[in-house]
């Protein structure tokens, strides 16, 4: 029996052969051309033999334009080419293309991004990013804004580990940097491009570039998307049915058909339908100084993502999606509709002082609206019959805390504006053998949003809630001065030392919440009176009673009564720092150690009680502890991380293999987990059923801080030309993130159910005097962060054929593999219920033709070529039913490509 080594060895010597005879003709061609034409023109050999070499690539992750192999990050380049071959038109699309990271689309429209397990779950207008999102270098704060289209770039940058020196602010866990084409001064020319794939895909990219004269140019781009959501949308109709408790049908549909209408597949849950333009202007006033501009827009007019029933986990259970209950299923009352806007303008100067020092001042202003509209329950949520538990509010004794038939929940901002300025002043210079680069940097936001959740039918009596928030000015300042400097000590050896002190500041002016978790008459606007709850005549809302004006919180919060003002400021500090030493061991081989540190701000939440609900009046809530129920802004500290990487670079082989080998181990402290968590426990109006334990809990929308974690991994990565026109690369990551000092982890998740399947039990309530009070406490240690991988693999080739008459032929295939992977720290892997994922693999493949002279090219591409099924996130909804955020289906299509 081989080892698996050897093996892999004969099965690349196998495949290695496999081509080479494939190639033999072509291979023997050469040769005799080689011996009847000795005399070849030396430029065209050096052109040739320069193409089946790894070309050089060069970055800006130092903030000076250096080798990708001489960098001492921890950092993955893509191309315009590599980005379209790869299928990518927004951030959200490299999910699966970089070492050690995980991109997730939200509901509000944004995207939250996971490096090396670090990320944030928060992306309203109070949360910040983990990793930092940059466009030409210029910090981007709202995460909504990573979807705006990436088109017509240079290239894209994404830095691994925390950025706390040269990047914007808040990069614990790194950055993604978009460097957009710019004008150039080589003459007139464009391209275009059209898409056409399944789902009724339709994309077009036009990109024109004019010289106007030797010192000003300009460049164009634009390009459009749309494709229909691969959902299968039904519209949802639902009535209550268990006549033993008194819910009967009566032919009138439960939920409400406010904004139920039938709607084509072009604007299902999971479509596109996006635009964006750019235009950009370069001058040159003289030699030494620089002038450019970019005005952008983004309009994206999609109904937005979603989750799915997660019919497989539950299969051949009691919870089993009924009978024909399809992959991607959904019953919707509520079509998703989104309007988001960004307008983008984005100048600066480049000076050079002299030849040793050059000046550099850059701006960005954004604008950035959007409304929009989501089903937070799509049919997914509702009880099943032996759920059910709460009697109909007819029946006497009808109104408790138990298990409702009926679930009808929507989310809707019904505007927002988000106003950001970004500055930075960076100067550079070499003295002798010390160069370094000095800045300012400079970033303010003014943030407006109205916002609503809604749960039409809320216990214990039936009548709708909701909440509504006024948020007319919120705003986030971000100051921070910085330098990092290189020093070559000695020949081959470089040192670096760096540091950032920054000054963050959040503050809430005028914000109101309004509206409770507690059923309230005042949300039906006059439009519907259901009489009091336990006397006669009381009845609940039928689809139709609803269907009046405005309505709901965002028109009736002024009868809600005496608002909750969030008027509240904050402020925190921080120095981070980079040391690192560099030596070039050979013109081709480089290795690195570093040594940094990053840092994320604190913030708060909206003003709330201690055990919510009210200091006073019907809805007065009394703490379980007998401590005074008194106003709090559920504050938390900022995130720190300390980074520490060994790495190693070079080529070899003649320059036809590149490796990159990085090490890292870091400690991640105060992490940010933003979700729905224990705040306290309070006295309720009635004793908790058994179906609703937690009736005396008071949980909110919060963030808080967790501990310390250790990660710790490796990161390789390689291309290799080991032939004529052939191309292998791929990478490979090891990753461990232990955690350590959690805090008190409550395991309270489906607990019924998991007595019913034979897991492990939740822990008993704890009941002790503290904080804990009314946790299940579970200790996690040694558990992995969310999202965190142990393994990934990542395996592409291509092979590029030259056929007559100058056309070349590009077969490319790429094969991803991803360890399991957890969707909470608890790590379960209950039967059923498991919020995990277990390994799978995506396979991507595609064919192009290249017309002479690049004068056009055509290409077939499938993505996920074997239609896996796998999951981004897992979790459940009414106890045992499941829910799941897939990655796409199978997607295959053909572009064609001119250019002129």
């Amino acid at each position: 029996m081989f080892h698996p080594k050897t093996k892999r060895t004969l099965m690349s010597v196998a495949v290695a052969s496999a081509f080479g005879l494939m190639n033999a003709p072509v291979y023997a061609q050469q040769a005799e051309a080689a011996k009847t034409n000795e005399p070849a023109d030396a430029k065209k050999a050096a052109a040739k033999k320069e193409s089946d070499q790894i070309q050089e690539v060069n970055i800006t992750a130092t903030r000076y334009s250096t080798s990708l192999l001489k960098t001492p990050l921890a950092v993955t380049a893509f191309s315009q080419d590599s980005l379209s071959r790869l299928g990518v038109t927004s951030a959200k699309d490299l999910a699966n293309e970089v070492p050690n990271v995980t991109i997730v689309q939200t509901n509000d429209s944004a995207i939250q991004v996971t490096i090396r397990g670090i990320t944030s779950s928060n992306t309203t207008e109070i949360g910040d990013p983990a990793v930092g999102f940059h466009v030409d270098g210029l910090y981007s704060p709202r995460p909504q804004g990573a979807q705006a289209l990436m088109f017509d770039v240079d290239q894209v940058e994404v830095l691994r580990g925390p950025q706390g020196t040269l990047f914007g602010r808040n990069s614990t866990g790194g950055t993604i940097n978009v460097i957009s084409a710019k004008p150039d001064f080589s003459g007139n020319y464009g391209r275009s491009e059209v898409e056409i794939g399944n789902y009724n895909k339709r994309q077009m990219n036009v990109v024109q570039n004019i010289k106007v004269n030797d010192e000003f140019a300009l460049r164009a781009a634009f390009t459009k998307v749309t494709r229909d959501g691969y959902a299968n949308q039904m519209q949802d109709f639902s009535e209550a049915n268990l006549p033993s408790k008194g819910w009967k049908p009566d032919g009138i549909p439960d939920l409400i058909q406010r904004w139920n209408r039938k709607v084509d597949p072009s604007d299902y849950y999971t479509n596109q339908n996006e635009w964006a333009a750019r235009i950009s202007a370069a001058y040159k006033v003289n030699k030494d100084l620089k002038l450019h501009a970019t005005y952008e827009e983004f309009q994206d007019s999609s109904a937005g993502g979603t989750a799915f029933k997660d019919c497989d986990s539950v299969a051949g259970t009691r919870y089993a999606c009924p009978s024909g209950w399809g992959r991607f299923d959904l019953k919707i009352n509520v079509p998703g509709m989104t309007d988001m806007k960004i307008r983008t303008l984005r100048a600066g100067a480049n000076w050079n002082v002299d030849k040793d020092m050059t000046l550099d001042y850059n701006f960005a202003l954004a604008d950035q609206r959007r409304s929009q509209l989501y089903d937070n329950d799509k049919g997914n949520m509702a009880a099943l019959p032996f759920q059910i538990t709460q009697d109909h509010p007819s029946i006497a004794g009808g109104n408790n805390w138990g298990t409702w038939p009926l679930a009808d929940q929507y989310q809707q901002t019904v505007d927002s504006k988000y106003l950001s300025t970004v500055h930075e002043l960076q100067l550079k210079q070499r003295i002798g053998d010390l160069k370094y680069v000095a800045g300012l940097f400079w970033m303010h936001e003014k943030n407006q949003i109205n916002y609503e959740v809604v749960d039409l039918y809320r216990a214990p009596v039936g009548l709708a809630s909701g909440a509504f928030y006024a948020q007319p000015n919120r705003q986030v300042d971000a100051k921070a001065i910085f330098a990092q400097a290189d020093w070559e000590f000695q020949p081959s050896w470089t040192a670096t030392a760096g540091a950032r002190f920054s000054a963050d500041s959040k503050t809430d002016k005028d914000g109101l919440n309004l509206g409770g978790w507690w059923g309230q008459k005042e949300f039906y606007n006059g439009g519907y009176d259901p009489g009091t709850p336990g006397t006669p005549g009381y009845r609940l809302p039928q689809g139709n009673d609803l269907n009046y004006g405005p309505g709901g919180s965002a028109a009736a919060y002024h009868l809600y009564g005496t608002p909750s003002k969030n008027d509240h400021s904050e402020k925190w500090h921080k120095l981070t720092w980079r040391l690192g030493l560099q030596t070039q061991i050979n013109k081709n081989e480089m290795a690195y150690a570093a040594l940094a540190t990053g840092y994320k701000a604190g913030g708060f939440g909206d003003r709330t009680l201690a055990c919510g609900g009210d200091a006073s009046g019907p809805n007065m809530r009394k703490c379980a502890d007998g401590s005074p129920n008194v106003e709090t802004f559920l504050p938390y500290k900022p995130e720190l991380v300390t980074n520490f990487e060994l790495g190693y670079k070079g080529k070899f082989l003649d320059n036809t293999l590149s490796l990159s080998a990085v090490a890292f181990a870091m400690n991640y402290k105060d992490q940010q987990l933003t979700g729905t968590y224990f705040v306290s426990k309070y006295v309720p109006p009635a004793p908790c059923t058994a179906d609703q334990p937690k009736c005396d809990v008071y949980e909110t929308w919060r963030t808080i801080n967790v501990g310390n974690t250790k990660i710790r991994g490796l990161e390789v990565e390689w291309d290799y030309k080991p032939w004529p026109g052939a191309k292998v690369g791929g990478a490979f990551t090891l990753l461990d993130t232990k955690i350590r000092d959690y805090g008190s982890y409550s395991d309270d998740y489906n607990c019924d159910a998991r007595t019913e399947f034979g897991l492990t039990p939740c822990a008993p309530v704890f009941n002790g005097l503290g904080p804990d009070n009314g946790k299940r406490l579970y200790d996690v240690t040694n558990n992995n962060l969310p999202n965190a991988p142990r393994r990934t693999m990542m395996l592409h080739f291509s092979q590029k054929f030259d056929l007559p008459s100058g056309f070349a032929l590009t077969p490319y295939v790429k094969w991803n593999w991803r360890d399991k992977a957890y969707f909470d720290v608890r790590n379960d892997e209950f039967a059923h219920i498991g919020r995990f994922q277990k390994a799978y693999a995506l396979v991507d493949a595609s064919v192009r033709l290249d017309a002479p002279e690049d004068a056009w090219h055509a290409e077939l591409y499938v993505r996920n070529a074997t239609d896996s099924k796998a999951a981004y996130w897992r979790g459940s909804g009414v106890g045992a039913q499941m829910n799941y955020a897939p990655v796409e289906p199978r997607m295959f299509g053909i572009r064609f490509g001119f250019n002129y």
